[in-house]
């Protein structure tokens, strides 16, 4: 099967390749569509067939659930089964968004979708291009990220095709992704509330409106072995390269000594913007120091160049654990599976 090319960068003028997108998703059909985070695979979330069908073209466990994304707040309140006044409140504020909350799952909703659990994960995403498709389409389409299970995330088309070729119906070829990492995931199904994932919309911008909120620990720290996920991105290794890669965690002149103490063929270093020069290995830049938005914006496209250029083991720096800068860390600890060396 040839996996079908849509062009789509202006809503209104690109509506024919819209339109089959929408009627391919109608007739259970898989199509990999931009978000501001990433590029998902989309089908309808009311299509059990449809969706496991997600599943077997990412290879992706089915303990791991996905998120349904809608268009409006009609189709919101059609796919949980409750929502609380908070919710509303969270809707109001950051939707259209990079951010996920995770309800009561409604009775549409198949239970695949959500690994069994009897809640679902549901976001409005910001980009133009998914959300006409959701709307010309009129389904909420579950969409996880449009790449092989466990590898970096696509925030291009071509990213899509170089993991997904041939094992999808179609993608959607429009603006690379500009916010570059998935979105923030929050559950109102505990008490007090808890951040599965950081994205996006950062912890101190949820604190505004949940005061509460507790971090969960598989946020920073190897998640419970055999405990289900509420969440997609709480597995142990995630986001990774064919290389190996491991956080270094200290100041720069420590990073430097250690890597250059560690050379050897196919070793790089995973660096921010402007500290290339004092390594003796070849270096991958994601972003500098202080700019947390930017590092978000280019890691997944830094993961997938060390593997386009050779990389056998990576050494990485550690960005900080505060904004924005949370999700880079969440999805670089992941990458490492966990390896993390204190200098």
């Amino acid at each position: 099967m040839e996996t079908l090319r849509l062009t789509v960068f202006d809503v209104e003028q690109d509506k024919d390749s819209l339109n089959k997108a929408a009627e391919l998703l109608k007739n259970g059909r898989l199509v990999a569509m931009p978000t501001e985070t990433v590029y998902g695979l989309a089908a309808s979330a009311y299509d059990e067939n449809a969706v496991k069908n997600i599943f077997e073209a990412k290879g992706r466990p089915q303990d791991n659930p996905l998120i349904v994304h809608v268009s409006d707040m009609q189709m919101f309140t059609d796919v949980v089964g409750e929502v609380p006044e908070k919710a509303f409140q969270l809707a109001e504020k950051f939707w259209p968004g990079p951010f996920t909350m995770v309800l009561p799952r409604g009775e549409k909703i198949p239970a695949s979708v959500s690994a069994g659990l009897d809640t679902v994960a549901v976001r409005m995403p910001e980009n133009k291009v998914a959300c006409e498709l959701i709307r010309v389409s009129g389904l909420p389409l579950a969409a996880p990220s449009a790449n092989k299970s466990g590898s970096p995330s696509p925030t291009t088309a071509d990213h899509v095709l170089y993991d997904l070729d041939g094992k999808i119906d179609a993608v959607i070829v429009s603006d690379r992704c500009t916010v570059g990492v998935e979105s923030t995931v929050i559950t109102l199904c505990t008490n007090p509330p808890k951040l599965l994932r950081p994205g996006g919309v950062t912890l101190e911008q949820l604190r505004e409106v949940l005061p509460d909120i507790e971090v969960d620990k598989a946020v920073l720290a190897e998640p419970e072995k055999g405990k289900p996920v509420a969440s997609p991105g709480m597995k142990y290794k995630h986001y990774s390269p064919k290389a190996k890669v491991i956080m270094l965690d200290g100041d720069y002149e420590a990073f430097k000594s250690y890597v250059n103490a560690n050379k050897s063929d196919g070793v790089f270093a995973l660096t921010f913007e402007g500290e290339e020069s004092g390594l003796e290995v070849p270096t991958v830049s994601f972003g500098h120091k202080e700019n947390d938005l930017e590092q978000a914006a280019v890691l997944f496209d830094a993961l997938r160049e060390l593997d386009n250029r050779g990389c056998r083991l990576c050494y990485s720096r550690v960005p900080k654990k505060q904004g924005v800068g949370l999700a880079v860390y969440n999805r670089l600890i992941r990458a490492a599976a966990f390896q993390v060396i204190e200098l």
